[in-house]
């Protein structure tokens, strides 16, 4: 379990969060969702130590992020596991030893052991078949597979996923989708999930905390958004459909055009 007490950001006289109190569930998909510019990547990065607070705690199963030595927050960092946005696998890696980068970097594993390892986590996301393969020779989604598999290799206790069905299709961020949800069940693994995609809102979003001009405007699960009388929130759900909508119908517009 990670849970924020009375956490605040800011950048000089800028305040980017505002006393943030919340708990992310263990063996859940968390997901923070918001407007752009409104706080949650600032947050996320306070989660995962790429900034620190001015003031608050970030507690992992009660420990405090904020005040652990530097020693203890490479100890805590090896069971963390992270997806950005753009996947970031090494181009002149194949798949497998991108798979192995942390293994070889943190593990007492020997080599065969992890090969192993690797394996195994890419069997996870259906990938065993890549392997050889290199970044550029694979699709966007098997990009993104390949860094789940990456980011679970060290058996983490905690998931971190910014934008992970950015540049994706439909289809296959369900895929995406699918895959997280699954993973942090079998592995009782506490998942965080920037996102803007609505699809995985009602999808798997089992904890959904909404970010609004830096501050927790709501929390809840997907059942409970539709029913909301939040209007903030109404407003980002249904205006987040509706530029979604207008995107697919330029898109086809764009597609007939070619044709013609």
């Amino acid at each position: 379990m990670i849970e924020i007490k009375n956490l605040c950001k800011s950048f000089g006289d800028k305040v980017v969060l505002k006393d943030i109190s919340t708990v992310f569930d263990s063996g859940k998909t968390n997901l923070i969702i918001g407007q752009s510019g409104s706080g949650k990547t600032v947050l996320m990065k306070n989660l995962v130590g790429l900034l620190t607070p001015t003031s608050g705690e970030v507690l992992y199963d009660g420990r405090d992020f904020v005040t652990m030595s530097k020693k203890e927050k490479v100890m805590m960092r090896r069971e963390m596991g992270m997806i950005f946005q753009s996947a970031a696998l090494f181009d002149s890696l194949p798949v497998l030893e991108n798979v192995m980068f942390p293994l070889d970097m943190f593990s007492n594993m020997n080599y065969r052991e992890r090969v192993r390892r690797a394996q195994e986590c890419l069997d996870r996301v259906n990938l065993v078949d890549a392997e050889k393969k290199f970044p550029d020779e694979i699709s966007g989604g098997m990009q993104k597979r390949v860094a789940i598999a990456r980011a679970i290799a060290l058996n983490p206790k905690y998931l971190f996923c910014d934008e992970p069905n950015s540049g994706l299709d439909p289809k296959t961020s369900l895929v995406i989708d699918d895959l997280l949800h699954g993973i942090t069940e079998e592995f009782d693994i506490t998942t965080i999930i920037n996102t803007h995609d609505m699809n995985s809102v009602m999808g798997i979003g089992e904890n959904i905390i909404f970010i609004y001009q830096g501050e927790k405007e709501w929390q809840g699960q997907s059942a409970d958004i539709m029913g909301s009388t939040n209007k903030k929130l109404t407003d980002f759900i249904f205006a987040s459909d509706l530029l979604k909508k207008m995107k697919e119908s330029e898109m086809k517009e764009m597609k007939e055009k070619k044709k013609g």
